[in-house]
């Protein structure tokens, strides 16, 4: 990346806004590295890798780069590791006094990320979780199109993950992908899911699903699916809500929400489509991780939990945990406790 005068940042800057580390400067922590240091709140950043070490100084220049965690003073960190190390490090922060901001999934099984949620209670500590769409402002307009009841009822949610890799060694497409996903749909719904269900492939590696499909049922009889691949031709990240007066896609990669007033309606006792253009829906051009970076900026500085606080996390790993044990018993349902999410966030 080349050092532009624009990477520069003021040093009143700095003493306005509170200082983070960034820990881990790999393939998606280069990003919060350079968000939270043109937002002049990036105070270190540590990696125990050389060439994340180099990319860190290429990226913030003028901040210091360690290689161990016992070096970093900070009251406040961003962990951006591999996410089998997410427990270990968040709780040793948390335990240390610390607030967190961690990426995507808080931890690897429900009771790690209880654990978590639990200490950042005991501790008086902020504790987010890096579900970047939830701060799309496309996904945002969503979800106040559903809530308003421009879309009428809902009838079904799916969506496409797909791409061919980053494949993952120590998590499946399911852990590595599919969290964004279910993270939307819970509060697109503002609830939990009573059933999930989930099957896929195993082709690279054994025992590492390389693509599923998954289930879930709401108790108001909405249904939503979710398919997750690193192993596709193209890449597709869509999302479409159907909806019993109108219907809704969610494109990420052209990067276009379309409203569409289509719907079917029963005419003397005949269901039939009504067909109409899709039109496009407005929303602001910011980049979702720079929102996601002040949220948790604004979160350690005001003591408010942020939008992906711990406990939505922790909802996001009970589905992701039915999810995985219904992958490994073949499809077979695992049913959850009915939860209201209404009112939050």
């Amino acid at each position: 990346m080349d050092n532009t005068p624009q990477q520069s940042r003021p040093a009143t800057t700095r003493r306005r806004i509170p200082p983070v580390a960034v820990i881990g400067c790999g393939y998606w922590g280069k990003n919060l590295v350079r968000n939270f240091y043109h937002l002049g709140a990036l105070a270190m950043v540590c990696d125990t890798t050389e060439a994340g070490r180099a990319a860190a100084a290429q990226i913030a220049p003028d901040v210091p780069v360690v290689a161990s965690l016992d070096e970093v003073t900070t009251g406040a960190v961003v962990i951006a590791t591999p996410a089998v190390t997410h427990y270990d490090l968040a709780r040793e922060a948390l335990e240390t006094g610390r607030d967190v901001f961690v990426e995507k999934p808080l931890a690897l099984t429900y009771a790690q990320g209880a654990r978590l949620v639990q200490i950042a209670g005991e501790q008086r500590r902020i504790l987010m979780v890096g579900h970047v769409l939830e701060y799309h402002p496309a996904v945002v307009r969503l979800i106040d199109m559903v809530r308003s009841g421009e879309l009428g009822d809902i009838y079904y949610i799916y969506s496409n993950r797909l791409s061919l890799g980053k494949v993952r060694r120590e998590e499946n497409i399911l852990w590595s992908f599919a969290p964004h996903d279910i993270a939307i749909i819970l509060r697109l719904l503002g609830a939990m899911p009573i059933q999930v269900s989930a099957a896929g492939g195993n082709y690279i590696q054994p025992n590492i699903a390389d693509v599923t499909v998954t289930n879930l049922l709401f108790d108001n009889g909405v249904r939503a699916h979710i398919h997750v691949s690193w192993l596709h031709p193209f890449k597709e990240q869509r999302l479409v809500v159907i909806g019993s007066q109108k219907m809704a896609s969610f494109d990420d990669v052209a990067k276009e929400l379309l409203l569409y007033d289509q719907r079917v309606e029963v005419r003397e006792g005949e269901p039939v489509p009504v067909r109409g253009a899709g039109e496009r829906v407005a929303f602001d051009p910011a980049e979702p991780l720079r929102l996601e970076c002040e949220a948790f900026l604004r979160a350690i500085t005001t003591r408010e939990p942020p939008l992906t606080d711990g406990e939505s996390g922790l909802r996001v790993l009970r589905v992701l945990q039915a999810a995985q044990r219904s992958l490994v018993t073949n499809g077979e349902p695992v049913p959850l406790l009915v939860e209201s999410l209404h009112g939050e966030g």
